[in-house]
This record gives structure tokens, C-alpha cells and sequence, in this order.
């Protein structure tokens, strides 16, 4: 016996095809094409063109459904006879008042039923206890030898199967329950009740089939739609009911969960062995839910369905008519099924199917032994196995004999569709098994009477439906008789199905009216039969009947329940039965004479439609006859094209197979349409005078000959002949024209033209398109090589040279190539040469290139040489241009040189004069920047030419201010147009002398009004921050108010400290070190002008002097130096004004007091102090100067500043205090400081406030400037608020310059470190490339 396989082994791969498109589109005839090969196996895969991919059309939301609980080890046969004969033991140990418990025997539980079976086989219990075989018993069940495993089988044997076994003979004993050794790991087993669960008899109106609809009458067209699939025989319903989204997720889970890993990481061959180990458990209860045989009415299709509604997309649309689509493979011409006017579930209208891993089909074949195709739309893999229909019955009687069990009790249980069988012990018997993974997106079709079966690897979702074609009839009616003996119930009627075919044969497709009147031959031949004998019993009654309006259970067969439709017997008394002819002796013990047949038709019918259905058969021979007489011209006489045509027709609307005979009428219909097409294009052509030629002579002749060998008439063909005709008469004048000399090229052109309107091409239009084009350029030649014809450009010489060498040769085409070729060379040579002159870093002077133009002199246009003409033209104007102003009465201009200079530079020509120019603005440059570096502040915003002029608008704060921002931005106009000179102006001297009076004038009147307007406005102490008219504006455009502010000496507006640069009292106290200028205060520098009085450095007149004299070396005439002369006239002017106002009497006698109080100061701090300077400094009393007592006070230390930059870096990093100390010191003297030094009368300060003034005006340094200021400042008491807002600022500035100092002392610090530790690295590799071995380092030859 078979004890089962251990270790499960895969089956062979089914075929696997491939379609191309043009396969493709065609889905029976592929399937026909393949057959040859599938039919090996009966099952394959088709994997459809990548590009198709049919979308998803379910209705996901509304999709619910009720699966079915699949009990894995109670799928296979083998199994479940196992688990039946445990459930008789586990029952007869209840009824003893225990529970069955199966013991583990070398770690694997026993198999009880294999054991007894054995023990049976080998004489029974008794006869292997006398015989001693229980090691025989032990091998045969797979154990181990020697381990004294016979004696524990034994004990088991007595202890649980024997009482059943003497239960069963009727035999009564005492039953022992005491357990052996190993009680503690045997296993209590729970009755699985299989029989209980699978003894539902199906009633009278459903059917073994799993197809629950049958045929229906074509009056009602209605069918039986089921909501859910009826609860198929043997599997119980689940309770639950699942969305798409919900069996997903609980598949999902379940497989991730069995497997421990990801479901899309288990390999498909660990989940095939494992489907087949918990088949073949008997411990393992695996259960699984399978969502089959769903039907599609319902939820729809997954594939996109045409409708009345039309809202398909067009891709939907391709894909809802496709023959692929499973909706309407069935339904094809070549289908047998669409002549079914019922919609039969599963059969005609597709199933759908929604599985998990380890869900299974079991082994079955398709009801009437029909195709199916399955279809996976998406999801993980389905697993297949298929079984040949050669070996159909081969496998039915290997399951039979592993498994007589089973079918005693239920004879057709592989019609049930639950039961499986492992196909390595399928094979192992003799049974061919085939196997295949079907992915998503692939096709699996089974032929005719294939056994198939398989599992879901994972979470999918399938679509099946079955179709029949041509080639499956005969199999049809051998199913029919296979169901008869099994008294099976049918879907459907096949001889209604056959007569329904033969009654429209012109509806069938050819090869399917051959193979249904091959099955209606047989019909008829069988009917007749049974009818005579029908007659031979003296049963004489008949009356008709109309089989297909009546129900299919009311027309079935009481004996093998077949569907009647031909005829039928009856009885008059027995209304409610009726058989088959094959059965009448089963209908009822009634009289012959009560009984009666019931008839579709007659036998005189029946033979009129089977002659019908022979013509529609054999109508392709006599049409197939017709053609080939009218290709191969047998009688000798042509048929027409028409006729071809009409042959094509028929074989089109009789839908006749394509076949080589219709391919070669089809070539032939073709090759006549391309001539007459040819033909009439000609014609067309020669109408519309169109000049492109269609034909070669050559063509023309091979035409007409195309056209002879036709095996049709084409009327067309005179025309050919026609203008074959013309087309000799054309050659004989054009020969004729050619030949004569001298050539007439009117008569050449006109042939020309009627040749090219021939609409063929002649070897003479050849010739004579030559001619004419020879004429035409030698034409050309001589007018452009006339004297006294315009010249040509280089170009169109070339053009005219290239279309001379693509010209036929002749004498006077090869003599004016010639000469056209030599005026080429020399106009090229001249170009080349002037080209040389335009490109060449080596300039030429112009009397060269006067040469080489005059030389040039050429009938042809030269690019170049006009180029030379135009540069030489240009460069002579240049030389007038520097003659004109070297000549003039004035020096030039720098903007005249500088723009003699870029076009002389642009030139290619030697220029003589140019060196001397460019010397000249090169001075004219040093010298602007010269002057520029001396007046001009680092980044001003001002040109040199705005400083050296007067400010012509001052009388507006807001306006300079204004113009001043603007001027940072660069959006201002300058101080030249202010002053109204143009651009043109600022050539002439004139112009600018007077223009910079007049901007003195207005300068002095501005900023007088300027004063005036700003000391009206509120001081600095104004609590307003809010800038208005009324108010000084900061350069940062803030109101300055409070402490930190200090006011301009010359235009008296307010402005932030910190905002403008202003003086550094430290530094102009150490610069004297012969005064005591902490005593002298009005010696101090605080005098503050903004910068928008103050644009320029102000040199001191002697610097601006020497630049003068520089000036005045220079023979350019420069803007900028004009306002300087300007200047410094307008400077000596006020020098001598104010050298006279201090060389007066009175202020000669306030000078020398102001000397006697600096001489007192320097007398009293000659006494030698302290090295050290205390940190609070002494005051005291020295002499009273016109009433006024000086303080005695400490002098600053005076080496600071000639302290180094480390030093003072050093000094900044041993202080710990954020103010100077000297700042400190200055602060502390600041209550101490009295004036007015002198007193001022009215008569003298106004003059010198007056000089003053103008003085601050001038952009120059005077010496006398500072006199008046001093003695101004003397006169007057010290300004502590500007002292004090200056110490503030530079306050700030130091603690600025501290911070920077300490920040820049951190970052060398750290640099310092960085340096060290990559030396310290450096010198640690050193060392250890040191101490690697000397041989390393020597290189190998």
C-alpha cells in the first residue's frame, strides 16, 4: 500500500506561450495554433503582449462576499479516509466512556489506520502475533530497525485498535485504557465529523455540476441568479462576509503569520511543499477560506463591460470588445457557446474567484468537457496541475483504488469538486502531471476533459469561464454519454445545441458548419435507430413537441437524467415521467399502447436540415473550384476584374477561413488595383500637365507586361498602349532636333516641355534638358564676364563655375570653365592677400595697402578688397582727424585724444601718430590720478572734477543732504552740471573759469543762507526725534537730539557723533611737543565739518602748487586742471586777504598775548615731575592772565605713540579696563578749563569769522585757516559739550579696538595650536616612515 510521501517533488512545467500582436488579436486561432502542443498536456499558460494590461473594472466599494471554509487535511483523498477511520475509533472510545489519544512513536504521531491496515494485509492481529511479524509490521511502516519498535506498535495495536476491531465482530470484551510508557505525549484527537458535514444529498432541483444554471427556454430568456454561490457539496459557508479590503487584510495576516516573514518574500516553492505536508497531517487542522464560483452579475466583471450607458473610456473600450476580454470570449463566431441563448454561470458568464494562501480548487473537469480559460487579474501566484484527457480515466481509477472508501459511499465524487490527491502519488502510479505558476496578468486554459487543480499562493483575485469551439463537439457528445451511464444531470441539451446550429447554417463560421454536420449526421443516424425500435415495441403514438419552451427538469430523463430534446417517451398515465429512447423499457409497467413519442422533428426534417448544413460545408469547395479555374486561366479566356471582385465578396460574406487559394485571390485582386492605380495617375498626370515624370520607359514596358500576365481583364491596359504609342513618336523628333547643327533652342524647349508632360521619362528629354541647359549657362557666363555688365560677386562666379563642372561636356562649356577658372585663381589670390592685410597682428602702413588695392583692380566683386578700401578710407580720415587738432590754438582735449586713440587702435593699419597719442593720455591719466589720490577721500563718492569745483547749491539743508545719498548711490548728477556746464562746455577754458566764478559767488550766498536756516532750528537738546522741516537731520536720517552730538563749524547742522567722522582729540594733543596742550584748550583740535562742507582731503596749497607745475608740462587740456588753476588762484586770493587781516595791529596785539600765555605754560612745566603720571591729576594756580587763573596740569605721556604695533597689542592685551587711560585723564580736566582767553571786540571777530568762512570753503589747507581759528577760539569760552561728546566717541572707537584686538589675539592663538598639532603629526609619520625597513624603499629596476 502507499503510506504517503515524505518530501513533496514538483511536476513538470506545463508549455508556456508567448503571442506576437498579430497572434494575438485572434484568440481562437491562436488557441488553434497551439493546440498541437498544448494538447500534450491539455493545460498551458499564455502570457498576454506586455502593452496589455485591461484595467480593473469591479466596483471595489460594493464588492462583498460570503467565502467558503476549506479544511486542508480533509482536501485529500488519502487523508481523509485516515481522518474517517479515526472518527469511528474516537467514537466507539466515547461510547466506552474515553477519548481516543494517538500516541507519538519516534516523535511522530502514529498512524493508526496504516497500522491496522498492514496488520490486515499481513494475516491479521492474530496471525502476526503467532507469527512474530511486528518488526515487519514497524519496517513496513517506515521505522527504524532494532530499536524494539514492533513490541511498542504491538501494545498500541492491543490498547486502541483491537477492542474496535473485536467491536466490530460482534464480539464483547473489556475494554483497557491504561496508558503505556509514553502517555504523556500522546495526543488527544478531536473528531473532524466529515461525513456528517458531506451526507447533504443535493436536491431534485440543483445538480452534481458545479454549474447551477441550466438551459432555459428562448421565450423567457430568463435565468436563476444567485446572490451567493449555493453551498457547494462538502464545504460548509463561512459566517463572515468580507469587502475586498477586509479579505485582503485577513489573508495577508494570515500568510504573514504562518510564514513568520513578509507575504511577498515566501518563496513559492516553500508554500507548494508546505500546501501539500498539511494535506497529507492528520494532526495538523490548517483551515482556510476560499472565495469561489462568485458570480459576476452582481458585483461586475474585472474586465471593463460595453453597456447601453457608453461611459467607457476608450481604452476601456479596446479592452470591453477584446476577444480576451472572458466576458466575450464565449461569445465569439467560432464559439460554440453563442448559440446558447441562456446565460449559464461559470459556462457563458464568468465566475470570479478571491482566494488565500493554501485556498484550494479541487481535481475536476469542466462540465461537458468543455475549454476553460482563467484569467489573474492581480494579486500573488496561482498554482496549477493538469492531467491529459488520454489519462482522464487513468486517474479516476488510481484515486478509486488508493481510495475505495470514498467511492463506495460516493461513486461520483470527483464531480463534487472537493476532494484532492497529491500529484507525486499520481505520478508515482502512472498518472502524467504537469504543473505551472500563473502570475498576475496570464492566462491558463485547460482543453477538453483535462483534470486540473491547484492552490493560491497568497491574496489574488481570479476570473474563469468556459467556451467550446469547433474541435470540442465530438467531446461534447462523449460527455454526454459519460454522464448518461453516471446519471448526471447536463447543463444543457446537446442535440438542442446541434439543431439549433443546423437550423441557420449560414450563420456558422465554416469550419464550425463541417464539424456540426459531422454531429448531425451521427444524430440523425442514432435517431433513426432508436426510433425503429421504438417501432419494433408497437409504439405507434407520436405527437409534436416543442422540447426547448419547456423546463429543463421537466424534460429529463427519470432513468439517466439526461436532457431529452429530439424525442422522448411518455406515458398518457404516467404524466409526470418520461425517458430517453435509449431507456423506454424504464419509463413505466404500463401498457405500449398508453405510452406515446414525444418529438422535436420528423425524420424527414431532420435530413433536410443535415442537407443544409452539407451546403454551407461544402459551399468553400465549389467556391475554392471557382477561383482556382479563374487564376490559372484553365479555358484560356480571362474573367474580368469585376468578377475577382464578387469571388472576394462571397468569400467574405460566407465568412469562409483565410486559406492560401483566398490569399492568392486577394494578391492577385491587389496587384490589378496597383496597375489600374498606376494607370490612372498617369492618366491624371498627362491631364494636370504636371512636368515630374511618373514612369520610366523601362517601368512603362514592365507595366504593360504586369498587366498582360494578369489573370483578369483590365480595361486600363489600352491606355498604356495608347501612351506607349506616343511616347516612340516623341523619341523620332527628339533624335531628329538633336542631330541637327547648329542646335534651335526654341525647338529644344519646346520638346523639352511636351516631354515632360508625357508624364514618362525618355532618354531623349535627357539629352535635350542638357542642351538647354548649356545654352542657359553660357548665357550667363557672357553677361557676367561682359565689360560692361555690373560686376559679380566672388559668390556668384563660384556658383556659376560649380554649375559648369556639374554640365555634360562640351567645346564651349570646357573654353568658358576654363577662362572662368583663371579669373577665380587671381580673384582669389587678391582676396586672400587683403584678407592677410584685414586679419594680420603685423600692420601695414597705408601706402602698402594703396598698392595692393590698385593692383586688386578685378571685373569680379571682392569682399575683402572693399573691406581694405573701407579700412585705408577710414584711416586716412584719422590722420586729417590728429593733423586738425595737433594744428589748433589750443592743447587738445583728453576725451579728443582718447577717442583717437580707440579708433586708431580698432584700424589694421600701421598709424605713426597713434604711439604719440596713447604717451599723451597715458601723462594726461597719471596726472588726473596723481591729482585724484591727493584730493579725493578713500571711497568718495565725489569725482575729482566735483571737488576741485564749488558747491553752486547750498542754500538747502535737505537738498545737499539729498544730493549727498544720492551721490553714495550714484544716482545724483555732478557738481559740473550743477554749475550748468555741459559736456561740450567743459572743452573750452573759457567756459569753465567764468562758470567756476559764478559758482563762488553762489557758493558763499548758499551757505550763508544755509546758516542762518540752521541756527533757527532747535538745538541738540531738543527732546524731538521726529525729522521735519523745522528740524537737522543725521546723515542716518534720524533726528540728533540729547548727548553724542556736535554740530558742523561751517554749515551749523546737527549730526550724530558716531554717524560722522570727527577729530581725535588724543592724537592732536601728542602731535606738539613743545606746548603744554592741555593747558592750551583752544589749541585744540575740535573743529568738526561735515561731510557735506568737507568733500576732499584738503592738501595743503604748497602740494597743489607742484601739481600744477606738472599741469603745466602736460600739452593736453584737462577739465580737472583748469578747476585746479581755478582753486588755487581762488586760494592765493584769500591766503593774502587773511595774511593782511592778521598782519593788522590789533590782531598782531591779541597774537602775542595768546603767545604769552603759551610761553607761561611751557615755563611753568619745565620742573621735572614724577616718570610716572599719577592716576588724578594736580591743578594748581600759576598766574592770573587778563584775569583769568591757568591750572597747572600734568603733561600726557608722549612715547605712546611711538610704541609698535606688538607693543600695543601687548599693552591691549594686559589691560583689563575698556577706557584709555589718557581718555580718562582728558575727562577729569574737563570742569577745570575756563575762557574766554581773550576778549574779541565786535570790529575784530567779524572780519576774521568772515575769512573764516571763505576759508572753510576752500578744498585747501592753510595755514593761516588755523591762526584764525585759534584766536577765534581764544576769544571765546571752551565748547565742554563738543570736548565731552568727543572723548565720547573715541571712548567708544578704543572699546571697539579692544575687542577686535582680543578676538584677533584668540583666532592666532588657535591657529598657533592647529600649526602645532599638524607638526606634531608631520613629525610623528617622519619617525615612523623612518623606521620602516630599508629594503622597502628600494624600487625595482
Amino acid at each position: 500500500m502507499d503510506l504517503g510521501i515524505e518530501e513533496f517533488f514538483p511536476p513538470p512545467e506545463c508549455p508556456v506561450f508567448e503571442p506576437t500582436w498579430a497572434e494575438f488579436r485572434d484568440p481562437h486561432g491562436y488557441i488553434a495554433k497551439i493546440r498541437p502542443i498544448a494538447e500534450k498536456s491539455d493545460i498551458c499558460k499564455i502570457r498576454p503582449p506586455e502593452d496589455w494590461q485591461p484595467p480593473f473594472a469591479v466596483e471595489v466599494d460594493n464588492f462583498k462576499f460570503t467565502p467558503r471554509i476549506q479544511r486542508l487535511n480533509e482536501l485529500e483523498a488519502q487523508t481523509r479516509v485516515k481522518l474517517n477511520y479515526l472518527d469511528r475509533i474516537a467514537k466507539f472510545w466515547e461510547f466506552q466512556g474515553s477519548s481516543l489519544k494517538i500516541p507519538n512513536v519516534e516523535r511522530k504521531i502514529l498512524d493508526l489506520y496504516s497500522l491496522n491496515k498492514i496488520v490486515m494485509e499481513e494475516g491479521g492481529y492474530a496471525a502476526v502475533c503467532r507469527d512474530r511479524r511486528w518488526a515487519q509490521v514497524a519496517q513496513r511502516l517506515n521505522f527504524p530497525p532494532g530499536k524494539n519498535i514492533g513490541s511498542l506498535l504491538r501494545s498500541h495495536y492491543e490498547r486502541i485498535i483491537y477492542p474496535y476491531e473485536m467491536f466490530q465482530s460482534g464480539v464483547s470484551l473489556v475494554c483497557n485504557t491504561h496508558q503505556v510508557d509514553s502517555e504523556e505525549k500522546d495526543k488527544e484527537y478531536r473528531p473532524h465529523s466529515i461525513p456528517l458535514r458531506q451526507s447533504v444529498k443535493p436536491s431534485k432541483f440543483s445538480s452534481y455540476s458545479r454549474r447551477g444554471k441550466r438551459l432555459q427556454p428562448d421565450v423567457s430568456a430568463s435565468f436563476f441568479e444567485c446572490k451567493k454561490p449555493p453551498e457547494a457539496f462538502g464545504f460548509e459557508q463561512a459566517t463572515q462576509e468580507y469587502t475586498l479590503q477586509s479579505f485582503g487584510e485577513m489573508a495577508d495576516s494570515f500568510k504573514a503569520n504562518y510564514f513568520n516573514m513578509p507575504v511577498h518574500m515566501v518563496p513559492t516553492e516553500l508554500v507548494e511543499k508546505e500546501f501539500w505536508r498539511l494535506l497529507s497531517s492528520v494532526e495538523k487542522d490548517v483551515t482556510v477560506e476560499y472565495g469561489a464560483d462568485i458570480h459576476y452579475k452582481e458585483f461586475g466583471s474585472g474586465f471593463p463591460v460595453s453597456s447601453s450607458k457608453g461611459n467607457l473610456s476608450s481604452e476601456e473600450e479596446e479592452y470591453a470588445t477584446s476577444g480576451w476580454n472572458l466576458n466575450v470570449m464565449p461569445m465569439l463566431d467560432q464559439s460554440v457557446l453563442c448559440h446558447i441563448n441562456a446565460d449559464i454561470s461559470g459556462m457563458k458568464v464568468p465566475w470570479l474567484y478571491v482566494g488565500m494562501v493554501f485556498s484550494a480548487f479541487c481535481w475536476h473537469i469542466e462540465d461537458h468537457w468543455s475549454y476553460s480559460i482563467n484569467y489573474l487579474h492581480w494579486g500573488e501566484p496561482k498554482t496549477w496541475y493538469g492531467v491529459p484527457s488520454l489519462a482522464a480515466e487513468h486517474l479516476e481509477q488510481v484515486m478509486k483504488r488508493l481510495t475505495p472508501e470514498l467511492f463506495d459511499s460516493q461513486p461520483d465524487l470527483l464531480h463534487q469538486l472537493v476532494t484532492l490527491m497529491n500529484p507525486n502519488t499520481l505520478m508515482a502510479h502512472g498518472v502524467p502531471v504537469v504543473r505551472t505558476n500563473q502570475c498576475a496578468g496570464e492566462f491558463v486554459i485547460t482543453f477538453p476533459r483535462a483534470y486540473h487543480s491547484g492552490f493560491n499562493q497568497g491574496y489574488n483575485f481570479a476570473e474563469a469561464v468556459n467556451f467550446c469551439t469547433a474541435d470540442w463537439l465530438p467531446a461534447g457528445r462523449q460527455c454526454i454519454e459519460h454522464y448518461r451511464q453516471l446519471q448526471r444531470y447536463c447543463v444543457f441539451s446537446h442535440e438542442e445545441l446541434i439543431c439549433k446550429m443546423a437550423a441557420f447554417p449560414e450563420k456558422l463560421d465554416l469550419n464550425l458548419a463541417r464539424a456540426v454536420h459531422k454531429e448531425m449526421f451521427i444524430m440523425v443516424q442514432e435517431e433513426r435507430r432508436l426510433r425503429k425500435a421504438l417501432l419494433e415495441k408497437g409504439i405507434t403514438e407520436a405527437e409534436r413537441e416543442a422540447f426547448e419552451l419547456l423546463p429543463d427538469d421537466e424534460r429529463q430523463c427519470i432513468k439517466c437524467k439526461t436532457t431529452c430534446f429530439l424525442s422522448a417517451l411518455a406515458c398518457y398515465d404516467c404524466p409526470d415521467s418520461l425517458v430517453c429512447l435509449s431507456h423506454i423499457s424504464d419509463l413505466c409497467k404500463c401498457s405500449r399502447s398508453r405510452q406515446y413519442l414525444r418529438y422535436r422533428y420528423t425524420l424527414d426534417e431532420l435530413p433536410i436540415m443535415l442537407h443544409k448544413l452539407k451546403i454551407r460545408a461544402e459551399s468553400f469547395d465549389s467556391w475554392a473550384d471557382k477561383v482556382r479555374v479563374a487564376l490559372e486561366v484553365e479555358n484560356g479566356q480571362k474573367c474580368s476584374f469585376e468578377e475577382l471582385r464578387a469571388l472576394e465578396s462571397e468569400a467574405h460574406e460566407k465568412r469562409f477561413p483565410t486559406s492560401e487559394l483566398l490569399q492568392r485571390l486577394k494578391n492577385c485582386l491587389d496587384e490589378a488595383e496597383a496597375c489600374i492605380t498606376q494607370v490612372l495617375g498617369l492618366v491624371s498626370g498627362q491631364e494636370a500637365r504636371i512636368e515630374t515624370p511618373q514612369l520610366t520607359l523601362a517601368e512603362l514596358h514592365v507595366l504593360l507586361e504586369q498587366m498582360d500576365s494578369l489573370p483578369c481583364a483590365v480595361n486600363e491596359i489600352g491606355i498604356v498602349k495608347d501612351i506607349l504609342e506616343q511616347v516612340e513618336a516623341y523619341q523620332a523628333e527628339a533624335r531628329e532636333a538633336l542631330a541637327s547643327q547648329p542646335p534651335i533652342l526654341g525647338l529644344l524647349r519646346s520638346l523639352l516641355k511636351r516631354g515632360q508632360q508625357l508624364g514618362v521619362e525618355v532618354p531623349e528629354a535627357h539629352q535635350l534638358q542638357q542642351q538647354v541647359e548649356q545654352a542657359r549657362w553660357l548665357d550667363e557666363v557672357k553677361q557676367a564676364v561682359a565689360p560692361s555688365a555690373q560686376r559679380g560677386s566672388l559668390v556668384i562666379m563660384q556658383g556659376l563655375f560649380v554649375m559648369g563642372a556639374k554640365l555634360a561636356s562640351s567645346p564651349s562649356v570646357d573654353k568658358a570653365c576654363a577662362e572662368l577658372q583663371e579669373l577665380l585663381t587671381i580673384a582669389e589670390r587678391w582676396e586672400e592677400k587683403a584678407h592677410f592685410c584685414l586679419e594680420a597682428s603685423q600692420k601695414y602702413q597705408p601706402a602698402t595697402l594703396e598698392t595692393i588695392i590698385r593692383e586688386a583692380e578685378n571685373p569680379v566683386h571682392l569682399p575683402n578688397i572693399e573691406a581694405l578700401k573701407e579700412v585705408l578710407t577710414k584711416a586716412q580720415a584719422w590722420i586729417a582727424d590728429v593733423d586738425e587738432i595737433q594744428n589748433g590754438d589750443h592743447y587738445p582735449c583728453l576725451d579728443d585724444l582718447e577717442g583717437l586713440v580707440a579708433i586708431g587702435r580698432d584700424l589694421p593699419v600701421n598709424l605713426e601718430e597713434l604711439r604719440q597719442l596713447e604717451q599723451l593720455v597715458l601723462l594726461a591719466h597719471s596726472w588726473r590720478k596723481k591729482a585724484s589720490k591727493t584730493f579725493l577721500k578713500k571711497n568718495s563718492c565725489y569725482t575729482l572734477l566735483e571737488v576741485l569745483c564749488p558747491c553752486a547749491d547750498m542754500s538747502s539743508d535737505s537738498t545737499r543732504r539729498n544730493q549727498w545719498t544720492d551721490k553714495e548711490l550714484r544716482l545724483c548728477q555732478s557738481d559740473t552740471e550743477l554749475l550748468g556746464l555741459s559736456a561740450q562746455d567743459l572743452r573750452d577754458p573759457g567756459f569753465v573759469t567764468v562758470a567756476f566764478k559764478m559758482g563762488e559767488q553762489k557758493e558763499k550766498e548758499g551757505i550763508l543762507q544755509l546758516r542762518n536756516n540752521n541756527s533757527a532750528k532747535p538745538g541738540r537738546l531738543a527732546s524731538s526725534t521726529t525729522a521735519s522741516s523745522a528740524t537737522s537731520v543725521c546723515l542716518c536720517g534720524q533726528v540728533p537730539a540729547g548727548v553724542g552730538t556736535v554740530q558742523c563749524d561751517l554749515c551749523q547742522h546737527w549730526f550724530h557723533g558716531q554717524c560722522v567722522p570727527v577729530p581725535r582729540l588724543l592724537s592732536s594733543l601728542r602731535a606738539s611737543s613743545t606746548s603744554s596742550p592741555l593747558l592750551a584748550w583752544w589749541e585744540w583740535n575740535t573743529k568738526f565739518l561735515c561731510p557735506l562742507c568737507m568733500r576732499s582731503r584738503r592738501p595743503r596749497l604748497e602740494t597743489v602748487l607742484a601739481l600744477l607745475i606738472a599741469l603745466q608740462r602736460l600739452p593736453v587740456w584737462l577739465p580737472e586742471g583748469e578747476a585746479l588753476q581755478c582753486l588755487t588762484e581762488r586760494a592765493i586770493v584769500w591766503q593774502g586777504r587773511a595774511r593782511q587781516a592778521l598782519a593788522s595791529e590789533n590782531v598782531t596785539t591779541l597774537l602775542g598775548r595768546l603767545s604769552e600765555v603759551r610761553q607761561q605754560l611751557q615755563a611753568e612745566h619745565r620742573f621735572k615731575e614724577s616718570p610716572m603720571h599719577p592716576l588724578v591729576p594736580t591743578a594748581e594756580p600759576v598766574k592770573e592772565v587778563n584775569g583769568k587763573y591757568i591750572p597747572k596740569v600734568q603733561k600726557l605721556p608722549k612715547n605712546r605713540d611711538n610704541m609698535t604695533s606688538p607693543e600695543k597689542v601687548a599693552l591691549a592685551q594686559g589691560s583689563r579696563k575698556t577706557v584709555h587711560p589718557d581718555l580718562r585723564l582728558l575727562s577729569s580736566l574737563l570742569p577745570q578749563l575756563t575762557g574766554p582767553i581773550l576778549e574779541l571786540p565786535e570790529e575784530i571777530r567779524a572780519p576774521l569769522e568772515e575769512l573764516m568762512l571763505e576759508g572753510d570753503l576752500l578744498e585747501v589747507t592753510l595755514d593761516e585757516n588755523n591762526s584764525i581759528w585759534q584766536l577765534l577760539q581764544a576769544g571765546q569760552p571752551p565748547d565742554l559739550k563738543r570736548i565731552h561728546t568727543l572723548l565720547e566717541v573715541e571712548k567708544i572707537e578704543h572699546q571697539g579696538s579692544l575687542i577686535r584686538v582680543q578676538t584677533l589675539q584668540k583666532q592666532q592663538q588657535q591657529q598657533q595650536k592647529v600649526n602645532l598639532d599638524r607638526k606634531s603629526q608631520h613629525l610623528v609619520q617622519e619617525e615612523r616612515e623612518s623606521k620602516k625597513p630599508r629594503c622597502s624603499r628600494i624600487k625595482p629596476e
